[in-house]
């Protein structure tokens, strides 16, 4: 018979630093010859990135040396940070943002990597993300981004893959560039660009223009879709030639060609196949080598892997992944990042004959975890009528607290995390997460939101938060616990939300236009509006145009929205986390409103850290993350955790 014991002091296997034991995480998966690389994000490595190699014949093998990390800063947030080839891996480091080469051999590396773009003029003043290589290997077209007096250019360069010149400016002039691809012959260059105010999931431009030989110019440059209302994302070529696309011009991203007669529909779903292009080198298409298409999409909140035929009519693909990522193809093999509600992220070798895909082949698999399936939460998706009137409807992933060892009292409703995801262009990740399975083995449950302004729900719903920042969002999440508490899935006593970024922007918001939430948790949140507005670096800095209104015509609505200029109706129990190099939302954010809870008395914690960025990525800091919110928790909700938990100060408390 099952021990009863009260939610919230469950005994739990997995602790905060199983969260991040080897949690290495891969992504951007590419296959070269006979060998697949992709990179891992390690934070028990400082949070570096590492570049690996997998051979059928051979030990799979870490690239990088010692203290390098594969890593750009171009728009802050990186992507496509290196390629590799049969002879070199090339990379933009983190620590000065220049781009090196390293030999390979069948070992690994060899030698040390070596530079080959110039010195620049200040520190990370020259940065390059996005490369894709010329078909003869003597250049590398990219993004490069460079910061001169004040001014931030972004442009589209060629770089000579032995560092023998200088980059050559290929295309500038708009505010963004972003996906430069050459085609198969070399003869043609395809990009994306756009301007401020958009975001690249708003509206941007397809440019091709013919490349010359020695990669030193363009010519005949034109636009072939995109503009106002359109976000095309992710051109690639087809083996043939023929250049493909994402484009979101039915409602949904899916997948485009470029062709004689124009722009014709290659798949036609009403899923996205598309997410939004916050990074650099995101794939979620391919094209076999018999021509068939392969697409991730999500729908109702979950993605699944497809397969379409010439005429474009898709299967779905019968596999235990909720989560794609990095689509590509390698003859007649989809290569890919998938994971599950009972797996992490693995990276797949899917082989796929003609009568469909055969046995699967985890050439990554992921690391031991520390407790058994019978452990894990399964996020369902949830939804429920939110805005006023119920007028609308909002969707969510949730978990139910999970514990076979234990139960809880009878008539005990759990306490409820409200997670709220970043962004706020993004949307719930539908997969094995030990950070929220920490909460759930513990005793409560989690409900994570894809409130209005998420992807994976078609354009229409990612425009809901146009103008209503603050709004839409607080509004979802609202509804989101008082559903969840009127089904008896939550104790409606004890509510509580947390997010990071944009998440904890709507986190503070929350608490400060509703008493729903017991507490709260933010995470480098956004207090200020205005001071967002004035302050963030160039690839954010006119998001707030389309979420809010055009700064400083609006500036009446940013006060309005902005908790700090509120903390009068903030008086519930808040924890505050914040990175003391962030760039994004720079430490004053968070600063600002703590001071503020700590002069009026409410009970707030505050908790900074040394050399983390915008997204905690060292192991240290994730932990004393995860184990001070439930300290906080306990103490502010009136229970007491089980196992070892750290001391957190509260002020007023």
């Amino acid at each position: 018979m099952a021990t009863i014991v009260p939610f919230g002091e469950w005994p739990s296997p997995i602790s905060a630093e199983d969260v991040v034991a080897a949690a290495s995480s891969p992504g951007d998966v590419r296959p070269v010859g006979d060998a697949v690389f992709w990179n891992e994000s390690r934070p028990d490595e400082a949070g570096r990135i590492q570049i690996v190699r997998w051979r059928p014949d051979g030990p799979t093998v870490d690239l990088l040396p010692d203290g390098w990390s594969a890593r750009t800063r171009v728009h802050e947030y990186g992507g496509g940070a290196w390629l590799a080839t049969e002879e070199w891996l090339y990379f933009s480091s983190w620590d000065d943002q220049r781009v090196y080469r390293l030999a390979l051999d069948a070992g690994g590396a060899a030698g040390d990597p070596e530079p080959i773009t110039p010195s620049p003029p200040e520190k990370h003043a020259l940065r390059y993300a996005d490369f894709d290589p010329t078909p003869d290997g003597k250049h590398l077209v990219c993004v490069r981004e460079r910061h001169e007096g004040g001014e931030v250019h972004n442009e589209v360069v060629a770089v000579p893959s032995d560092g023998s010149a200088d980059p050559t400016i290929l295309f500038s002039g708009t505010d963004f560039v972003a996906a430069p691809r050459v085609s198969p012959d070399g003869s043609t260059l395809a990009w994306l660009s756009w301007d401020h105010p958009d975001m690249p999931w708003d509206a941007t431009r397809l440019h091709v223009a013919a490349l010359a030989a020695d990669a030193t110019g363009l010519a005949d440059e034109r636009v072939v879709a995109g503009g106002p209302g359109e976000s095309v994302i992710q051109p690639q070529w087809r083996a043939d030639g023929v250049l493909h696309f994402l484009s979101d011009r039915t409602g949904w991203w899916n997948v485009h060609a470029l062709t004689d007669r124009g722009v014709d529909a290659v798949s036609d779903v009403a899923m996205d196949i598309g997410t939004p292009a916050w990074v650099f080198g995101m794939s979620r298409y391919a094209f076999l080598e018999d021509g068939r298409l392969v697409f991730a999409a999500t729908d109702g909140g979950l993605d699944g892997l497809y397969l379409a035929n010439s005429s474009g009519a898709p299967t779905p693909l019968d596999l235990p992944y909720t989560e794609v990522a990095s689509v590509v193809a390698h003859g007649r093999t989809i290569l890919f990042v998938g994971a599950g509600f009972e797996s992490e992220a693995v990276v797949v070798a899917l082989p796929v004959g003609d009568d469909g895909p055969g046995p699967e082949r985890l050439i990554r698999p992921s690391r031991p975890l520390p407790a058994g399936p019978e452990w894990f939460s399964r996020g369902r998706p949830v939804s429920f009528p939110s805005g006023e009137g119920g007028e609308r409807i909002a969707h969510a992933l949730f978990y139910e607290p999970t514990n076979p060892d234990v139960e809880a009292p009878p008539g005990e409703a759990p306490p409820l995390l409200v997670l709220i995801h970043g962004g706020p262009t993004a949307m719930a990740r539908a997969r094995l997460d030990l950070a929220k399975q920490f909460w759930t083995t513990r005793g409560f449950a989690v409900v994570d939101v894809n409130y209005g302004g998420s992807t994976g729900f078609g354009r229409p719903y990612r425009r809901l938060l146009d103008g209503t920042w603050g709004l839409v969002d607080v509004e979802d999440c609202v509804a989101a616990a008082t559903y969840l508490g009127g089904e008896g899935l939550a104790d409606p006593d004890r509510l509580c939300i947390r997010g990071g970024s944009a998440g904890g922007f709507t986190v503070l918001a929350a608490m400060v236009e509703t008493d729903t939430f017991a507490a709260g948790a933010s995470s480098y949140g956004v207090a200020d509006l205005t001071a967002l507005a004035e302050e963030t670096h160039k690839f954010e800095s006119r998001y707030l145009d389309g979420l809010v209104g055009p700064y400083p015509e609006a500036r009446a609505v940013y006060e309005e929205r902005s908790p700090i200029r509120h903390v009068d109706r903030l008086d519930r129990p808040l924890i505050v986390f914040q990175g003391l190099e962030d760039e994004i939302v720079p430490p004053n954010q968070s600063e600002m409103i703590v001071e503020a809870l700590r002069t009026k008395g409410v009970p707030v914690a505050y908790l900074a850290f040394e050399g983390e960025q915008h997204g905690f990525r060292r192991s240290e800091t994730v932990i004393r993350v995860l184990g001070s919110e439930l300290a906080f928790y306990g103490r502010v909700l009136g229970f007491a955790p089980a196992g070892d938990v750290p001391e957190v100060e509260i002020d007023g408390l």
